[in-house]
């Protein structure tokens, strides 16, 4: 198959990566940078697996910036363009979707189109009617930052939403490029598939505030958060996954998806969701709090991305208190051995770890690593378990 698969990103580059191990895949990115990494063979984000499969694998894998090159004679098209969430309108920004199906329709209107990127729930109906394309399916994918590749190679499911033939056609694209056997397979509507996506995200939003709202108990009535949830976790209907407390659930996905869904829950009366939709709030709220009582001048931020293995930084739960700390009056001073500036958001940068340490009064990172475990008399964080 000659597959297109526009976006080079976690999504997108993680699926060009695993197509191209049987099939024909060029990769589209406006972004000149990650098409010159990537023929490269060099990772354009932080992935050590995606690395070492660019590095060790002989791929049917190149990039292009030039449109003709990456959808002419295209069999299919896999759209993993960032839609991020629009506070004002209370929806995801689908522009880039819309864009990619005019370019579509101009250059191989007959190919057949896997939507990729997060949308509301009932977007790929609306679709297409207004773009009179009647083969496109949605196919939710469930991916974890630094470990994209892996969740593709030996997915938990694969969903797909559409018309059951061409379904049945992109169900087994990907299972037949993964590496697991006996992948699990649903077929569905489109409008269920997108449903699925949106739930499945916002669960695991709700079991991180859950925790967290657990650990803020703890905190304030000075009893063992640890314990409390080992016990709770127990449980095997309850389990471990998700439960190591933060300063709150962050992230590509789970902000945005949380509050697509709240949206669309408009005309249906909820509860629950807006309540993790707060409680996420609530919890920086708390941290913040915590932090302040301690009196510091200058507080230092160890890291500002979202995980281990990770260099995102977009919506990081860091950000939030860093707000609240500003509002307060107090200092900030990041650690962040990625950047190259000495300035990020109004906030002094320090690359340098000892210097870092020597000049905050409190150091808090919302996930510890060993290189800071020295100054561990000046560290407040919620990372109990070690482990994202």
């Amino acid at each position: 198959m000659k597959i297109a698969v526009i976006g080079i990103g976690y999504v997108g580059l993680s699926i060009s990566v695993l197509l191209g191990r049987k099939h024909f895949v060029t990769a589209f990115d406006i972004d000149r940078n990650k098409v010159e990494n990537l023929n490269n063979k060099i990772s354009p984000i932080q992935d050590s697996q995606i690395q070492k499969f660019l590095s060790q694998n002989d791929l049917n894998l190149k990039a292009t910036s030039e449109k003709d090159l990456a959808y002419k004679d295209a069999d299919f098209v896999v759209i993993a363009t960032p839609t991020n969430y629009d506070e004002d309108n209370q929806y995801f920004d689908t522009t880039s979707i819309e864009s990619s199906i005019n370019d579509v329709k101009k250059y191989c209107p007959e190919a057949n189109v896997i939507i990729k990127s997060t949308i509301p729930i009932g977007y790929t109906e609306k679709l297409i009617e207004s773009s009179q394309l009647k083969n496109i399916v949605f196919s939710p994918e469930f991916l974890r930052e630094g470990q994209a590749l892996l969740d593709n190679l030996f997915p938990s499911r694969i969903i797909v939403g559409g018309e059951k033939e061409l379904s049945k056609d992109v169900a087994k694209l990907f299972k037949e490029s993964a590496l697991k056997e006996d992948v699990e397979v649903i077929l569905s509507g489109h409008t269920e598939a997108e449903a699925i996506k949106l739930f499945s995200n916002t669960y695991l939003a709700m079991r991180v505030s859950f925790f967290n709202e657990l650990d803020s108990f703890a905190e304030d009535k000075n009893l063992n958060s640890a314990e409390i949830i080992s016990g709770v976790s127990l449980d095997p209907r309850i389990g471990n996954g998700y439960n190591n407390p933060s300063f709150g659930y962050g992230g590509y996905c789970l902000p945005k998806d949380t509050k697509q869904l709240l949206a669309n829950f408009k005309d249906t009366n909820q509860a629950l969701l807006k309540a993790i939709v707060d409680s996420n709030s609530k919890r920086k709220d708390h941290v913040a709090k915590k932090i302040l009582e301690r009196n510091p001048k200058i507080v230092g931020i160890y890291r500002l991305i979202m995980k281990s293995g990770s260099d995102n930084f977009r919506s990081s739960s860091i950000h939030g208190i860093i707000e609240r700390l500003k509002e307060s009056g107090v200092a900030i001073k990041i650690f962040e051995p990625s950047f190259k500036q000495e300035n990020y958001l109004g906030n002094s940068v320090d690359n340098d770890i000892e210097s870092f340490a020597s000049s905050v009064d409190l150091i808090i990172a919302n996930r510890i690593e060993s290189k800071i475990l020295k100054f561990k008399d000046k560290i407040y964080t919620r990372d109990i378990f070690g482990v994202d």
